[in-house]
């Protein structure tokens, strides 16, 4: 009887359901495509409709407290939500009505992840795999940079799980695309090599978006070039004007003007390359440029011979590392060095005492004739 008795009560164990307590967490993923565009205006109000209680998101919080639940956030999407409690301005000019709504679930996201883990996906959501073969480095910059604006959006510990596999779904993105990626990464970072600005680190950290599976195609070809737009704007901020300069002198001191508009002040070296040997041309090094100012350089140059030079004026690091695209100066001279002009000379006194030379032997042949 004790056997039988033993044999139920291990049966029951094994077959009751697990206490909430041990049974496996809920996992609740936060993400959605991009809203926000690299210049700071959403791409419509739809997100705000998600946010409601009714909408995609707004259903995911407006939820009794559990403490059997595991939050996967995608940190740039808290941060257009974040951007949305203030004024926010819509592409497409319309009045934006979601600021009231973008408190409230922050807030009710906040309250109902309050006892829970919670884990930061890497900024932007990135297919993590398709970031690995395009830029490692930057998708360890993701990861980091969405955990640190994750903490400060909840002002709570969570955390960053790059080996966990929270990430999900792959990025279809088309050749075209990725050198797109690409080619505005590394303008962006380029930049960064000098200037030292937290909106253009965040625009290189928004890059990630490009990369998100949750994208469609249109979503795609959007941000895309958006992304390359906003990396044009970033570039002409830091820049040489360029000039067209006639000399008529050997040497001369020519006005260059390099300009500053971002908010924060640089150093950098400028470097001068002449695509000939016409001119003689200094380079310039530790030029620092207030922030949102300009600043006049003096090009030393001497002609060596008269024509015409381009001059490329390239602003680099203190490594010599390019930071933005080249400026043109065209050059016109129309004197001739002074080496040039001691030859030329010297070459016509010697024609001139050769012809005088001439002349004398000429006229001492002459006269024994005249005498006979």
């Amino acid at each position: 009887m004790k056997k039988i008795t033993a044999a139920l009560l291990v049966a029951f164990i094994i077959g009751a359901p697990l206490s909430p307590a041990h049974a496996e967490p809920t996992i609740v993923r936060i993400v959605e495509p991009a809203h926000q565009n690299f210049i700071g205006e959403f791409r419509n109000d739809d997100l705000a409709q998600e946010l409601t209680p009714s909408g995609a998101l707004g259903q995911l919080v407006f939820v009794p407290i559990s403490k059997s639940k595991i939050w996967v956030i995608d940190p740039a999407l808290i941060d257009e939500i974040t951007t949305m409690t203030g004024e926010y301005k819509l592409a497409n000019g319309a009045d934006p009505i979601g600021s009231k709504i973008a408190i409230d679930w922050l807030g009710q996201l906040q309250k109902v992840s309050m006892n829970n883990e919670v884990i930061a996906l890497a900024y932007g959501n990135p297919d993590v795999e398709l970031a690995k073969t395009l830029a490692p480095s930057e998708l360890r910059l993701y990861y980091s940079a969405g955990k640190t604006r994750l903490q400060i959006a909840l002002g709570r510990i969570v955390r960053s799980d790059p080996a966990g596999g929270w990430s999900t779904g792959k990025a279809k993105l088309s050749g075209l695309l990725r050198k797109n990626y690409s080619d505005v990464r590394k303008a962006l970072t380029r930049l960064t090599y000098v200037v030292d600005d937290d909106a253009l680190l965040q625009t290189r950290i928004q890059l990630a978006k490009l990369l998100s599976p949750t994208l469609d195609s249109q979503g795609r070809e959007y941000f895309s070039n958006n992304a390359k737009f906003a990396a044009d704007l970033a570039v002409q901020k830091l820049r040489i004007n360029a000039g067209k300069y006639q000399v008529t002198t050997e040497s001369a001191k020519l006005p260059m003007t390099i300009i500053n508009e971002f908010p924060v002040a640089v150093t950098v070296d400028v470097a001068m390359i002449p695509s000939n040997s016409r001119v003689i041309v200094e380079s310039f090094t530790g030029v620092q440029v207030a922030a949102n100012s300009k600043k006049q350089l003096d090009l030393k140059l001497d002609v060596v011979a008269p024509g015409e030079t381009t001059i490329y004026a390239q602003i680099t690091d203190s490594k010599g590392n390019d930071v933005v695209p080249q400026s043109v100066l065209q050059i016109n001279s129309t004197v001739i060095d002074k080496r040039v002009t001691w030859f030329t000379t010297g070459a016509a006194i010697l024609l001139l005492l050769a012809a005088v030379t001439q002349s004398v032997r000429r006229v001492r042949k002459g006269r024994p004739n005249e005498i006979k």
